[in-house]
């Protein structure tokens, strides 16, 4: 539903007590607490058997899950439908910062070690599926997540949304699940079906910079506002500055996260050969 007042300036009392009550937000925030829990006590199964856990993956899959609920079940989803400012940087949220830091977490790779026996085969078999070794692939991650912010912020789309809160909850729920499939192609730690060598990986993400910058310079030169009924064309050139900005920075830490596994490869690899030669 299109705000009375456009664009309305965000206030702190709001991102802090504003939390949605509709049933749709509480499932979600239930949802996410029930699989923080449920990571936890995975780790905690391992350490009974003996066996240890990156601390640092923990701490990226509670925070992943942390960047979704701050998306869309705090004060800050107050504004997703009349500010187009917070609108992009939930956007940037749910695409881009939850995603990387769950592609980081090695949750899959928690589950097959913790699980049962009966889990982990239907893990394995969800691994081994068509479903996901098409979604997986490259060259469809990529487009799935271009494709879909494209079509998003430059059609109808965007209007659709805020004027159907059902459809709107629908479009954050694709964009976590495009965003998580983009980036896990580059940095997961999980055995996913389709692997790149570092050199691919560094191809498939700098060709998608001209795609972001293009999109945001193209909102921030719009002549008329994303949605009239809602926000003003100030909010909405401020809107395509932040994700062309926001959008760059996320990809400059995706590099040094993918150098960093690429030099981590290199130690292990070299490992491997003195052992071979050395014994």
């Amino acid at each position: 539903m299109a705000a009375d007042v456009l664009s309305p300036p965000v206030r702190l009392h709001t991102l802090l007590l504003g939390f949605p009550t509709d049933w749709l937000t509480l499932l979600a925030d239930a949802i996410e607490l029930a699989l923080a829990i449920a990571y936890l006590v995975g780790v905690s199964r391992l350490k009974r058997k003996g066996r240890s856990w990156p601390v640092a993956r923990t701490v990226a899959f509670l925070a992943g899950d942390a960047v979704v609920f701050i998306a869309t079940g705090s004060g800050f989803a107050s504004y997703d439908d009349s500010n187009f400012t917070v609108h992009v940087i939930q956007h940037l949220m749910l695409m881009n910062a939850a995603p990387i830091l769950l592609a980081l977490s090695g949750s899959m790779t928690l589950l097959l070690q913790a699980a049962n026996r009966r889990t982990q085969t239907l893990a394995i078999k969800f691994l081994h599926s068509r479903y996901l070794r098409f979604l997986t692939l490259p060259v469809i991650a990529w487009l799935m997540n271009w494709v879909t912010m494209y079509v998003y912020f430059l059609t109808p789309v965007y209007k659709l949304s805020i004027e159907h809160p059902l459809f709107h909850d629908y479009t954050h729920l694709h964009f976590l699940i495009a965003g998580f499939f983009f980036w896990g192609a580059l940095i997961a730690v999980d055995p996913l079906p389709h692997k790149m060598g570092f050199p691919a990986k560094l191809a498939y993400l700098l060709s998608g910079i001209p795609f972001g910058s293009f999109l945001g310079i193209a909102i921030m030169q719009m002549h008329t506002s994303i949605d009239p009924a809602a926000h003003t064309l100030a909010d909405t050139h401020m809107g395509g500055s932040v994700l062309w900005a926001f959008g760059e920075i996320f990809t400059l830490a995706a590099l040094g996260v993918i150098f960093l596994q690429w030099a981590k490869a290199e130690e292990r690899a070299a490992a491997r050969l003195d052992r071979q030669l050395y014994g």
